[in-house]
């Protein structure tokens, strides 16, 4: 089974979604620690394999770096490497075994990596797909743990209740 890799530009998405704009205009490392959070929870339910690139082709000196937070990676690219090049390079390595999704709005850069053979995704429909996935989430969580009467035995998982509901015949 084929593996599928989702690229997301994270400066374009940071820019181009309200909530991290604003959060960016503040702290520009917070903005980028809530994307990483927001993608990790996607990554959860949508079980791609993330990558997420940063630019950081103006660090003078800068060597680059990939660090895995969790369930996805994170990189910062080198001196003179743009996210764009990073993530171009990278869709030609994993194309070959794998489904590739690129996570930007940049129009050059969808042309030149759709040319490559990967799907792109604009940051409205990464957004999008990311609420959508948030709605499950909370459906999920309503579903597996409906609010009742906030009994001991209410918030018990069905093994332990089945477990005291035996001691109790007994």
């Amino acid at each position: 089974m084929k593996k599928t890799y989702l690229l997301v530009d994270g400066y374009n998405i940071i820019f181009a979604w309200n909530e991290l704009k604003e959060l960016s205009e503040k702290s520009l490392d917070e903005a980028r620690d809530r994307l990483v959070h927001i993608l990790s929870n996607y990554q959860g339910v949508k079980k791609y394999e993330v990558i997420v690139v940063f630019d950081a082709y103006k660090v003078t000196g800068g060597i680059g770096s990939a660090e895995k937070l969790g369930n996805i990676t994170v990189v910062f690219t080198k001196e003179a490497e743009t996210a764009d090049n990073y993530i171009e390079s990278t869709v030609g390595k994993l194309k070959r075994n794998s489904d590739v999704l690129v996570a930007t709005s940049d129009n050059l850069e969808q042309a030149i990596i759709m040319s490559k053979g990967a799907v792109r995704l604009s940051a409205s429909e990464l957004l999008l797909d990311v609420n959508k996935v948030n709605k499950k989430i909370e459906e999920k969580i309503k579903y597996e743990r409906p609010v009742k009467d906030n009994l001991l035995l209410d918030n018990l998982d069905k093994e332990t209740r089945a477990i005291f509901e035996k001691m109790r015949r007994e």
